[in-house]
């Protein structure tokens, strides 16, 4: 009876890790994003069917892509103290047992989008994952400019809603994925500021706390204002979401003010707990009013 139940308790821990692969708080953002997109796009009813396709490969491609990077960045992430408990660190996971879950998940994931939603979803997946894995990841030891490389794969899972939806990629559709994209910057420049001596040691190359990340955080919190009006300007929501968007991206700023003008990892994590905030707020707004 022991035996058996160590064998379910071994059986539990090893599944656990594979989960761990996939980074599910990620990957959970990149649903709900790829939902709103759909959401969004959606013109003639909303198939639920066609969602569930929709999210269910989109799902596999994003958890494929996080578990490769961990496979890529597995001597790196021992360095590192927020991740040297990952499973493939750790010791917990074989290599070859990551390597081809990872793959198989990932391949499955763009094989099912093409088959059971459409080609141009399929090919933004793959684009993505190709993006994150072979441009995003072997810049992050290279160069600074890595974290604006790798908001554009993060920035396209609502451009895969949309096309899941309509088919089709259009400026309504760019709007989205910009929004997304000038979001991340301030987000990704907080991470990095509270855990700049942690990348350090880790050989990772990004944005230091100081005045320069101090400056871009307020920049892209500034772009981001007009930019998340678009979806308003271009008819797809109403007065509601314009004012609402306005307010929460001044919000947003203002957290980003605070951290230029204070440079303290206290000013980091409060633009980061906003940024978290700040997202789901503007993409439940923009669902509630959506023409």
């Amino acid at each position: 009876m022991a035996v058996t139940e160590l064998g379910i308790v071994n059986h539990r821990a090893r599944f656990a890790d594979f989960v761990e692969l996939t980074k599910p708080r990620i990957t959970f953002l990149v649903l709900i994003t790829t939902m709103v997109g759909f959401y969004m796009g959606s013109a003639d009813g909303f198939r639920l069917l066609l969602l569930f396709h929709t999210i269910l490969g989109t799902g596999l491609v994003a958890s494929g892509a996080s578990a490769l990077n961990q496979y890529v960045e597995r001597d790196l992430d021992a360095r590192m103290l927020r991740t040297r408990n990952r499973p493939l660190p750790g010791g917990r996971l074989l290599l070859s047992e990551a390597l081809a879950f990872s793959l198989a998940i990932s391949i499955t994931g763009m094989i099912y989008l093409n088959f059971f939603v459409n080609g141009l979803t399929s090919l933004l997946g793959a684009l993505t994952l190709i993006a994150y894995i072979f441009v995003y990841t072997p810049l992050k030891t290279r160069t600074a400019l890595c974290t604006l490389i790798g908001a554009i794969p993060g920035a396209t899972p609502p451009l895969m809603g949309w096309t899941a939806a309509r088919g089709e990629i259009d400026a309504v559709a760019l709007s989205l994925f910009a929004i997304l994209f000038l979001w991340q910057m301030p987000h990704f420049f907080a991470i990095a500021w509270i855990y700049t001596e942690d990348y350090a040691r880790g050989g990772f190359v990004v944005h230091t706390s100081g005045e320069s990340t101090g400056r871009q955080i307020i920049l892209y919190c500034c772009a981001l204002i007009p930019i998340s009006l678009l979806p308003s300007l271009f008819g797809v929501t109403g007065a509601t979401y314009f004012f609402g968007a306005i307010l929460l991206g001044f919000i947003y700023l203002s957290y980003g003010f605070a951290v230029a003008l204070f440079r303290s990892n206290t000013h980091a994590q409060r633009l980061l707990r906003i940024s978290v905030l700040y997202l789901p707020a503007l993409l439940v707004l923009m669902m509630i009013d959506k023409v």
